[in-house]
């Protein structure tokens, strides 16, 4: 066999890991997708229903390393794409116009997750990076502020699907807990709203848990949500310039940071959904429901990629404390902001 044939099938064989790789993520994604829609499993969503089927694969049949190529494909290629579409779901004029008060308040849930979730991690002698990503899932938009963030941290591939997959699912409870006790509780509706905007995980959280209270206090709810995914921008520029004198100071040659190009894509997603969508371009609610299907669906295939990463002596061993760090740290936040309401 010639030289020439030789690099054609190996080409041809990489080509095939890719596809096929990709292809698994895929048929996992939907299996997640149509798990997510089950009675229960509904309220923990595609993301968590996703990370586990992963995680159950992984430990029962171990991790597809003919397939390696097509996954990591997955876990980091798509999962980059998935988040500069997210961006479409920021409406910047709406969050400079109406939103600053707000903004104010979710710059004080962002930075109390934060510290307070490293100083019970130090506290509960909790892995340091798992613990980290938590804090900042649990101040900014769960999942997806731990994927973009990741790269930045040089996060391990594992932590970062650990920390998506206990978010989502911790983050749900507390959505549930939400809409269980709000018939109790002494706020009214907008109050409400504002709570469970400045205080809850994900976005999908904040929509499950303010629905309840009416459409009113849903979108002020989604509001103060919308914040706290704006400030993932600045906030990972603040985490470059940490890490890059994190770097300086514990090697004698300054460590490189990787850029996060995704982001300059999220923002000009952003610019371009809040200020082009809308004005000069109508696209219909059919249209722009379909990109947010794809969005999450993308990101579904990307912590599929991520979940066969993790093993479970892995999250016995290193995740129980970043977990109960986490959840301390969640009720603490809700108490605060109810008391500031």
């Amino acid at each position: 066999m010639t030289n020439t044939a030789i690099t054609q099938q190996q080409n041809s064989s990489t080509i095939g890991r890719l596809l096929g790789g990709i292809a698994f993520t895929f048929i996992m994604a939907l299996i997640g997708y149509e798990l997510s829609k089950v009675p229960g499993l509904d309220h923990v969503g595609q993301l968590a229903c996703a990370i586990i089927i992963a995680v159950i694969y992984r430990q029962i049949w171990g991790y597809p390393e003919k397939l390696r190529t097509g996954i990591q494909f997955s876990a980091k290629k798509l999962l980059r794409l998935a988040i500069i579409l997210f961006g479409l779901k920021l409406n910047m004029d709406v969050v400079f116009h109406q939103g600053l008060v707000l903004l104010a308040r979710d710059i004080g849930t962002i930075v109390f997750s934060i510290l307070v979730t490293l100083l019970l991690a130090k506290w509960l002698k909790a892995d340091a990076s798992l613990s980290m990503l938590l804090g900042i899932g649990t101040g900014v938009c769960g999942a997806a502020a731990i994927a973009a963030v990741s790269p930045i941290l040089k996060a391990k591939e594992e932590d970062t699907a650990m920390g998506a997959g206990i978010i989502a699912l911790v983050g749900t409870f507390f959505a549930i807990a939400y809409t269980i006790i709000r018939p109790f509780i002494p706020l009214t509706d907008m109050q409400y709203g504002i709570w469970s905007g400045v205080g809850l995980h994900e976005i999908a959280h904040v929509a499950l848990a303010g629905a309840p209270a009416g459409p009113d206090a849903l979108a002020i709810a989604l509001l103060a949500k919308l914040g706290r995914v704006f400030l993932l921008v600045p906030l990972s520029f603040i985490l470059m310039y940490w890490m890059k004198r994190k770097g300086t100071v514990e090697s004698d040659s300054e460590e490189k940071i990787e850029f996060p190009w995704f982001l300059i894509g999220f923002i000009i997603t952003s610019l371009f959904g809040s200020y082009v969508i809308g004005h000069t371009m109508i696209l219909s609610a059919s249209v722009m429901n379909g990109i947010s299907f794809v969005t999450s669906f993308l990101l579904t295939m990307a912590m599929i990629g991520l979940g066969l990463n993790v093993s479970l002596t892995d999250l016995r061993t290193k995740g129980l404390r970043p977990l109960l760090a986490m959840v301390i740290t969640s009720l603490l936040l809700s108490v605060f902001t109810f008391f500031t309401m």
